[in-house]
């Protein structure tokens, strides 16, 4: 299984979209920024979205339409799935 995710900082400001084959691996080194870089300068460290795949390239596919997104768009989507922008983290246990 695959993921596609959306990450965010604490006031919602700044958005990250990922991919990955181990979501509670991925989101832990994001919250604990283990990698630098963009989720780490700008402490992105809330799980907002989450959805599945099964096949890798149609993540991959998935994961740069959202990157081509307007910010109107993707607040939409994570709105119809999560609209007070909680931290899913905490559902993946």
């Amino acid at each position: 299984m695959y993921y596609v995710y959306i990450m965010t900082n604490k006031n919602d400001g700044t958005m990250y979209i990922g991919m990955t084959n181990d979501l509670v691996r991925r989101v832990y080194e994001h919250k604990n920024h283990l990698v630098k870089g963009f989720t780490s300068r700008y402490n992105v460290e809330k799980l907002v979205y989450v959805e599945e795949a099964s096949d890798v390239m149609d993540a991959i596919q998935r994961e740069k339409q959202l990157k081509g997104w307007t910010r109107a768009k993707k607040n939409a989507l994570v709105e119809s799935l999560n609209p007070e922008w909680e931290d899913l983290w905490y559902s993946l246990f």
